[in-house]
């Protein structure tokens, strides 16, 4: 009678030889040691190496298994089907004999040149222009100078340190290490007052408004002013569950009038995209209209950390927390790629918020999340933004010189801060000049892409220049071109 060993017998040649009971369990398959995975359909009737063969041939006429596809072996696909392995070495033997498989001893099986069917590629929208050589949108940063060294020392710790539940199913407000860091940071440089459990981490500023609209709709709001102009993409999200107020923008910032609207929705450190900031006598009217009339106060910071000719100015949010529901995003900071956003809320909003977070999708990326925290704890997210800072302040002043030698009569506004300027031109049409600059490749906006309902004043063209969108080495060429179109 055979005995159970109580540990493996020593090596001859002085190596611990692998434990059998340790190394072997009957649940794993042979399709979960395969080093391939293929999903083939059979028939349940019938011979089974034709059913096989059928399958394949099917697969690759299809163009699910295109040119190149290399195969499991005859082992692991009869492994992962529950057949022999001569029916899938025979099914193989003749689909190569029909010029449907090639193989080579040591080199596998794979699909045969000409066999499949090519993939289709839709063709584009015939309205879709082709992309300008010089892309001076606003609302973007250069991407190219994405600190790419100090978000991979962060992602490399974040996989070597972070603890098993970060790669699960987490608090939908989003990991605790982000919201204290956040709530540090935010309070440090942008003047905002929040517990970390007030804060809920988002994917990016238009899930914090939508999850907001919701929120605020679910609990009685109706109307909402918001700036014209603004990005109407915020206008259609917010439109979705709310009545919408126009509320125009001037020299001092939003402008209310009528009965007081349920929710508020502005950008008071430099409007989006005049560029003004809210004056002090518009931001004490914003939080009275808070105060007496209950309304909520959506704070967009969108680009609060980018100011030149003036002192940077506080989040409104810093105020009146309990009113004012702060949004920021790292979008402009660092790069659309990494979509992070936060919310700082009032406390009777956090749980409504949370349920929305998680019915939306219930959390975002834990990965980037602690990435972002030791960016911003090791200094490296001050020191992006002071080398971007200094980069744009340099852009902004390239172009003012240059508008004024090559321009004259035009001006620069909203110049004070952020990451767009408007380029007014007297007498000129702004349309007709977007469409010149496009037919020259370079690629604007202009302010009647973000006007509703306020008529242009018919006095100027106002261009909306994203200085900081292109790359560094374009930013030169892009400037000239502009320049050189508009000059008379």
């Amino acid at each position: 009678m055979a005995c159970a060993l109580s540990r493996p017998l020593p090596s001859r040649h002085g190596r611990q030889p692998v434990d059998p009971q340790a190394s072997y369990d009957p649940r794993v398959t042979a399709a979960d040691r395969a080093g391939l995975d293929l999903f083939v359909e059979i028939a349940r009737q019938g011979p089974r190496r034709a059913a096989v063969e059928d399958a394949l041939r099917e697969a690759i006429r299809s163009g699910r298994l295109p040119a190149r596809t290399r195969l499991p072996s005859s082992r692991d696909l009869a492994g992962q089907l529950g057949l022999a392995r001569g029916t899938v070495t025979h099914a193989y033997a003749q689909l190569v004999a029909e010029g449907w498989l090639e193989g080579a001893t040591g080199r596998g099986t794979w699909v045969a040149d000409g066999a499949a069917a090519p993939l289709r590629t839709p063709a584009p929208p015939a309205t879709l222009p082709p992309p300008a050589a010089y892309d001076l949108r606003p609302g973007r940063p250069d991407v190219a100078a994405f600190p790419r060294e100090a978000w991979g020392r962060e992602l490399m710790r974040v996989m070597r340190d972070a603890p098993a539940a970060a790669f699960g199913y987490g608090d939908p407000r989003g990991r605790p290490e982000l919201r204290a860091t956040l709530a540090a940071y935010l309070g440090r440089v942008r003047g905002v007052r929040v517990d970390p459990a007030h804060l809920v981490v988002c994917s990016g500023y238009t899930q914090a408004l939508n999850l907001l609209t919701d929120v605020l709709a679910d609990a009685g709001a109706r109307t909402a002013a918001m700036e014209d102009p603004a990005i109407p993409q915020h206008v259609a999200v917010v439109g979705r569950r709310l009545s919408i107020v126009d509320a125009r923008v001037d020299a001092a910032g939003i402008v209310l009038s009528g009965p007081a609207p349920d929710v508020v929705v502005c950008t008071p450190a430099h409007q989006f995209p005049r560029g003004v900031t809210m004056a002090p006598a518009r931001r004490a009217e914003l939080l009275t209209l808070a105060s007496n009339d209950g309304t909520w106060i959506i704070e967009d910071d969108y680009d609060g950390e980018f100011r030149y000719a003036r002192p940077a100015v506080g989040a409104l949010q810093g105020r009146r927390p309990d009113k004012v529901i702060y949004v920021g995003t790292a979008s402009k900071s660092l790069g659309p790629a990494v979509r992070l956003g936060w919310i700082a809320c009032p406390p009777e909003l956090v749980e409504p918020l949370t349920a929305a977070k998680q019915l939306a999708d219930r959390q975002t990326g834990p990965i980037d999340q602690l990435a972002l925290a030791g960016l911003i704890d090791s200094g490296a997210y001050d020191r992006h933004l002071r080398a971007a800072r200094s980069s744009y302040r340099r852009r902004l002043d390239a172009l003012t010189t240059a508008v004024a030698d090559r321009l004259p009569g035009a001006r620069l506004a909203g110049v004070a801060a952020g990451l767009q300027t408007i380029l007014e031109i007297p007498g000129a049409d702004e349309r007709d000049l977007q469409q010149r600059l496009r037919a020259a490749s370079v690629h604007v906006h202009v302010l009647g892409d973000y006007l509703r309902h306020t008529p242009s004043d018919g006095r100027h063209a106002s261009l909306v220049i994203g200085f900081a969108t292109p790359p560094a080495h374009a930013y030169g060429p892009a400037v000239t071109t502009l320049l050189d179109t508009l000059a008379p």
